[in-house]
């Protein structure tokens, strides 16, 4: 345990020192700012464009409109960048070779593992959880209505899909050879997972369903045991695939 807590101040001073938290942190925090704010302004700015030509009457925004915005961008944009900041988390490390006087030392691999996706974890709880009390406020601010009676059972999934993503990111990235490779294996899981949610029936089971029904909480027209297979599953596939990533590490030559 004195070797994965040393690890994983390694892997979260690295992250602070190539900016990797910082720049997902400022992402995350204009994605916050945003939401409520270009509800706020859509019928400002649709009126500006058409003028008079615009045959439909904007109906006044609500904070439903917000957190649909907020959980749009999350699910889509913020799942987008971090593919993209951690792809190489693993597979960089193994192609410059700062592994090999760790593991020579008798560092276990799969220390190695379970800390950079703890260092991860971290990461994208408390950037995600600062981000929905950020927008949470401005909403509040904006729409003071009733419109959104349970904003935050819509962040429970978010959370816990993002956990089982950052599971295939290490996964995708220790197999890989490049980040490249890593980002493709962690776009290829997620195709699949879509084309998967074109079945009705697999929508319940779907880790997909997780980023999808988020505005059905907000509302109160689902609940979270509703969502209980999809967070069953994505628990099972997130330990099955840390666990791959070991049995992938241990095979690999350093």
């Amino acid at each position: 345990m004195r070797d994965l807590g040393t690890m994983l101040r390694k892997e979260m001073l690295e992250t602070w020192r190539t900016y990797r938290f910082l720049i997902l942190a400022v992402v995350f925090l204009i994605f916050a700012l945003m939401s409520p704010l270009f509800a706020k302004l859509t019928p400002t700015i649709m009126k500006m464009s058409f003028g008079s030509t615009l045959a439909l009457k904007m109906p006044q925004p609500t904070s439903a409109d917000s957190w649909t915005q907020f959980y749009k961008n999350m699910s889509q944009l913020g799942i987008f960048v971090v593919a993209i900041m951690f792809s190489g988390t693993m597979s960089q490390e193994l192609s410059k070779g700062t592994l090999v006087n760790l593991v020579t030392k008798g560092l276990a691999r799969w220390t190695v593992v379970v800390s950079k996706y703890l260092a991860l974890l971290g990461q994208w709880l408390v950037i995600t959880g600062t981000s929905f009390l950020v927008t949470w406020g401005y909403t509040a601010y904006y729409f003071p209505d009733t419109k959104s009676p349970h904003p935050g059972a819509g962040l429970i999934p978010l959370l816990l899909f993002g956990a089982f993503f950052l599971a295939v990111i290490l996964c995708g990235s220790t197999l890989a050879r490049n980040s490249y490779g890593g980002l493709l294996f962690t776009a290829i899981v997620v195709a699949l997972l879509f084309v998967v949610n074109v079945f009705k029936k697999a929508h319940d089971y779907n880790p997909v369903s997780l980023i999808s029904d988020n505005m059905a909480l907000v509302a109160g027209t689902k609940s979270l045991t509703d969502l209980a297979p999809a967070m069953i599953i994505v628990g099972a596939a997130a330990f099955l695939l840390l666990a791959w990533a070991v049995v992938l590490l241990n095979r690999r030559k350093l």
